[in-house]
């Protein structure tokens, strides 16, 4: 994950102020929406360059790229380096982690996920924020991997059912999905609220997860 997250931050942050303003509010709606139900300590893992976790008021974040590391301290956010493989935090002591556009950049999303949910207190949950692979958007951005997108090619895009498969891997039960980001690739005009559930001509997707024995 480190690559190209190391040699790009500061290109990656600039997408959020250009091309990815508006898609940004969108992503971030859906998770503002629901923040009122997750239980603290909150923690972003890949928390990138902030940006994500200053809008929704994730006070800590980890990440193993240390470029864009730097970029979040100075959004005021407290982040350590670690991957989100081994997480330097104590078992059982986190109220929610979320990996919001994480899983498709890491090299284990099982081992991952595991690791999310031995964080998590007994209410804990696990927010996912995921552009699937059948959405046009996976689409869409597939297509630029293809044709070798520095940040897109090094991403592996996963669907629905797949994500569905792995969180019982990992102890975990969906809860919860919403979607939002219907609007097509290129024709992004203006904010749109979130809907409940899943729908696969959705660019965007939250998916709440808590303890499999757990509620």
């Amino acid at each position: 994950m480190e690559f190209p997250f190391e040699s790009l931050a500061s290109v990656y942050d600039q997408w959020f102020e250009e091309k990815g303003k508006i898609i940004f509010q969108i992503e971030t709606l859906a998770f503002r929406e629901i923040l009122g139900e997750f239980p603290r300590p909150w923690v972003e893992v890949g928390v990138g360059s902030g940006r994500f976790s200053q809008a929704l008021g994730i006070p800590f974040g980890l990440d193993p790229a240390m470029n864009i590391l730097k970029i979040a301290q100075g959004r005021g956010l407290s982040v350590v380096r670690a991957t989100g493989e081994r997480v330097p935090l104590k078992t059982r002591s986190v109220g929610t982690v979320f990996l919001i556009v994480t899983l498709c950049f890491v090299k284990s999303p099982v081992r991952v996920l595991q690791e999310a949910r031995r964080l998590l207190k007994g209410n804990g949950r696990v927010v996912l924020g995921l552009v699937l692979r059948e959405s046009p958007w996976g689409s869409f951005y597939q297509e630029k991997a293809r044709k070798g997108n520095r940040f897109y090619r090094h991403a592996n895009f996963y669907s629905m059912r797949e994500i569905e498969n792995v969180l019982p891997q990992a102890d975990l039960r969906l809860v919860r999905t919403r979607s939002t980001l219907f609007q097509s690739p290129g024709s992004v005009t203006g904010l749109e609220p979130a809907r409940e559930g899943y729908s696969s001509a959705a660019g965007f997707t939250v998916m709440v997860a808590a303890g499999g024995s757990d509620g």
